[in-house]
């Protein structure tokens, strides 16, 4: 759900700011400059809103679009984005027309895929088709070997409905600078390419950067990079971070729903695991881990923001509702905006602070925000970054 203007009714909401978006994905082109980038929008745009930040991503520049799903793909389709999609694996097994009739270019690894694009084309009179071929460099997830690769290719450049668009493979420690591995992922990659080559199969295009690869391995970048997590302004690692001038594209707000006063020696929430030693103000806020704020958060000395202060959740995190101790007699009020995730005033908590907590990564922070929690577009709002 996404909505432009004032926040909605329900006291939780995710700000959500092109203009970030914009900035990212300007700053990721100058950087990888002349390779062309694409922006990764599957699972709604990590948890951002696909079509917000797809629309945002190509003002900026980037020249097409990437989705794990064909129902994402179907997504912006609705939402009337009409850009080049890539599906980042193959397609089930009867899902081909939805594909061509989504206008989705699809990734190939096997021989039955092809012959079953190839099928759906030729009934829709719509070929020559762009197909990707992915190929397995050691990531060991999808693709097909360097030996299966040269007989999908050529079946794809065979099919008179069929052409091949790229070539393209994934790195698996891209993220992991003093790792070198992805040296030789792209090694092989030249090679499985090579193979191709000599097989009569034309490369037109080769891509291996995810925004790790972009971001700090030069020879990765190729003919095109695939930005993900760095367009939402998240480093791909801590190893990785302040390399590129990237900017959160999110917030995490709720208000302030009851204050209480709690006396020296009160226990908050289940299993009255947090005890008070003197008397503190209490605030409750509406928002719990069936919003994404995961349960362990309060254990491991998460903090949200009031009022410019960081202030510790205070207690177990239930499904709809986190309490925090702001303190004795602090002058917090009902309606007070709480922020959970981003900027307010000097202080920040993102979600690589989140996912340091949590022994995870940003990618699963802001994946998690729950689909019930409003997303809303704004612009020039005061304290983003």
């Amino acid at each position: 759900m996404t909505g432009t203007g004032a926040p909605p009714a329900r006291p939780t909401w995710i700000e959500v700011d092109p203009a970030a978006v914009a900035h990212n994905v300007s700053v990721l082109r100058a950087h990888v400059a002349p390779a062309p980038l694409w922006a990764v929008v599957k699972a709604d745009g990590y948890g951002h809103g696909a079509a917000t930040v797809a629309r945002a991503a190509l003002d900026a520049g980037a020249e097409g679009l990437a989705v794990a799903l064909v129902e994402e793909a179907e997504e912006l389709r609705a939402a009337g984005i009409d850009a080049p999609v890539m599906l980042l694996s193959e397609p089930p097994p009867g899902g081909a027309d939805r594909l061509v009739a989504a206008a989705v270019e699809p990734t190939a690894y096997s021989i039955e895929v092809v012959d079953a694009v190839a099928d759906a084309v030729t009934a829709a009179g719509r070929g020559p088709w762009p197909v990707h071929l992915k190929v397995d460099t050691g990531m060991h997830r999808v693709g097909a070997t360097p030996e299966v690769a040269v007989r999908v290719g050529r079946a794809v450049a065979d099919h008179p409905d069929l052409r091949l668009a790229s070539v393209w493979t994934h790195l698996a420690v891209a993220d992991e600078p003093a790792s070198d591995f992805t040296a030789e992922q792209l090694r092989r990659f030249d090679a499985a390419c090579a193979e191709l080559a000599a097989a009569g199969v034309e490369v037109p295009l080769r891509h291996a950067a995810n925004s790790a690869g972009a971001i700090a391995h030069p020879a990765a970048r190729l003919d095109r990079v695939r930005a993900g997590i760095a367009v939402y302004g998240i480093a791909p690692s801590p190893e990785l971070a302040g390399l590129v001038d990237l900017r959160p594209a999110l917030r995490l707000v709720s208000r302030v729903s009851h204050v209480k006063t709690v006396a020296a020696g009160g226990a908050i929430s289940y299993g009255q695991r947090y005890q008070v030693t003197r008397d503190t103000t209490v605030a409750t806020v509406p928002v719990g881990y069936a919003d994404g704020v995961r349960r362990s958060l309060a254990a491991a000395g998460a903090e949200v923001l009031i009022g410019g202060r960081r202030l510790p959740i205070a207690g177990t995190v239930t499904m709809d509702q986190i309490t925090v101790d702001c303190g004795p007699d602090a002058p917090v009020a009902r309606g007070d905006e709480v922020v959970l995730l981003g900027r307010q005033g000097d202080e920040e908590v993102t979600a690589e602070e989140w996912a340091g907590l949590l022994g995870t990564i940003g990618y699963e922070v802001t994946c998690g925000l729950g689909r019930r929690v409003p997303r809303v577009v704004v612009a020039d709002r005061p304290g983003w970054p």
